[in-house]
Order: C-alpha cells, then structure tokens, then sequence
C-alpha cells in the first residue's frame, strides 16, 4: 500500500549530498485521528528502515545521518504523533509517550504488510525501538538505539508525588486558547529552541529541525511570525513511566540483533545503575548485542552524524554476509 507522496515538498530537501543517497520524499500515513508524516529517503521498492526521532524532536532529527548511511537501504523517518507535521491526538486524549509509539509502529507495521522489521531510534524513538522489540520479538530483525537503553527508570515515589501537578499542567495547555500561542520571528524561536537544547546541538542542527518544528503563525489569528509546531501538551511526559525492574523485562525479552551507541557525555540519567543494567539484560537475551560509546552530544546523530554512520553502517551490512 503506497502513501501520498509530496514531490513539491521533497524537492525542497537537499538532494546533493555527494553520496548518492536520494533526496527523502514527503509521506502521509493515515491514523485514525489524522495523519503521521514522515520522510521517505531512498527506494520505494523496498522495505525500509523505520526511523524514530526523539521527544519534541521531529523526523528532521535524522537529515544528516540519512545521506551519509548505504544508498540502497531505504528510511522512513516519521513524526510521532503531535511532532512535526503529523496531527495531534484530539483533545481529552493525554501521551503516554514510553507506551503510544508501541501502538504506532504496530499500525505502521501493519499497513505496509511488513513482517519482520528493522528500527532506528534516537533518544525517545531508541526508547520505542526497544519496546517494540520486546513486545514483539519474533518480529523485529535488529535495532539500533542512539543514547538510550530503554525507557528511562524512574523513582515512582517521585512520580506519585507529581502526578497530580501534571495532570493540572495537561489540562491548562489543552484549555490554552489559540489566541495565545506564543509567535516568534524566525532568529527568535531558533534562540529560544537553541537555548532549550542547552548545548545538546548547535545552530545548524536547530535550523535542520526546525524546517519541520515550527509553522507560519496562523492566518486567522493576524499576526506575523512562526510557532512552534508539536502539540503543546507533549510538555506532560512523565506519566506512565517504569521503574527499572520493569525496563529490565522487557529487555530480557528481545531477541533481536541490537545495535547501541552512548553518547559521551549524552544524556545524563538519574539512576547511575539504568543504562549497564539494561544493556547487560540486552546482551544475556539478544541474538546479538553491540555496544559503542562515541564522544558526542544527546543529539550526536544531528551534530556529529559521520562520527555514528560507519558504525552503523557496518551494523546492518553485516547481517548481509
């Protein structure tokens, strides 16, 4: 089953990279309550990788990595659910971000009639990976994961002592009126977007995100300027975590073979016993367990792409031989 396909819309992506990987095309999926959108890179004859993004990040968070990667494995890069340019869930319906994208890739799964599937994530998307991969770990044939193991453990005292301030912040951004959204001048929200990052990524990488992360301000509303494109409620994230004995069953059921790569110094985690736990799960369950730590930031696939792209090139040209 084929999507839509937005050639005016690809053809503004940069198509001369010099490593013949083609330009990505734009792709519209549909879901229930809309659309996902993503990007296409390579042969539509193909089945290809699918790719997730982080949180707040959208499928842009892989433009740098996609061309430098083996031009005839194709990518789909996609926006999760209210990033991008996919739509937003309707209101009344909260993201339980650990467990939705579980549910997405299902759908994905099953409207291109794939059977065995191969995943990229990065941070959130990395999370979503290994999820997928325990849930279903017949049908998964490998994943690579960027500065993740695995949802994040949390303290769940901590969690019930914030519940309710987060289900208070849900509701005042859902009942938020659109007169009120925040509209920027193009330098500015790339301030504000860059100082958010906190050095995690650098001006370039911000402008990349951005050609999907952010829209003219609405006609309707009489003003100039852009917003912010993702669902404002995506800010309430930490409802339906896991604890760590929870992350570490569901390591202890993939099979697949698993790629890892930790950023140094990356992200940094709370529980110091999450990423060596999961990981060594990983490696007693997994066909195959690749562990690599590279001198990078969170977003070290955004900002420093070739120092991963061999890697994981040679990931997944080995389960060729």
């Amino acid at each position: 089953m084929e999507p839509e396909v937005d050639s005016a819309s690809s053809s503004l992506e940069a198509a001369a990279n010099g490593t013949g990987r083609p330009s990505a095309d734009e792709v519209e999926i549909p879901v229930p309550w809309g659309i996902v959108a993503g990007k296409w890179w390579g042969s539509r004859l193909k089945q290809p990788i699918l790719a997730l993004h982080g949180w707040q990040d959208n499928a842009g968070t892989f433009d740098r990595l996609c061309p430098l990667l083996p031009a005839d494995i194709p990518i789909l890069s996609i926006d999760l659910p209210g990033h991008g340019k996919s739509s937003h869930y309707p209101k009344g319906m909260h993201y339980y971000i650990f467990w939705d994208g579980i549910a997405l890739i299902r759908r994905i799964v099953k409207y291109y009639a794939w059977e065995k599937v191969t995943l990229l994530g990065h941070s959130l998307g990395g999370a979503l990976s290994f999820m997928y991969a325990a849930a279903f770990p017949d049908e998964v044939e490998a994943f690579i994961s960027i500065d993740i193991a695995g949802p994040p453990a949390r303290d769940h005292r901590k969690q019930a002592a914030n519940l309710g301030d987060s289900i208070d912040r849900f509701l005042r951004y859902e009942t938020l009126p659109e007169s009120k959204t925040p509209c920027y001048s193009y330098d500015d929200a790339i301030d504000v977007v860059l100082a958010a990052y906190d050095g995690s990524v650098d001006l370039q990488s911000v402008e990349v995100l951005m050609r999907r992360g952010m829209a003219p301000a609405p006609a309707h509303l009489g003003r100039e300027g852009f917003h912010f494109s993702r669902d404002l409620r995506l800010k309430v994230s930490l409802m339906g975590m896991l604890s760590l004995e929870q992350v570490v069953a569901h390591a202890e059921r993939i099979k697949c073979r698993v790629l890892n790569i930790r950023a140094v110094p990356g992200m940094h985690f709370d529980n110091l016993d999450y990423y060596p736990s999961v990981v060594e799960a990983m490696r007693k369950s997994a066909s195959e367990l690749v562990y690599l730590e590279i001198e990078g930031t969170h977003h070290i696939q955004l900002v420093n792409p070739e120092r991963i792209s061999q890697p994981i090139t040679d990931f997944l040209l080995a389960d060729r031989k």
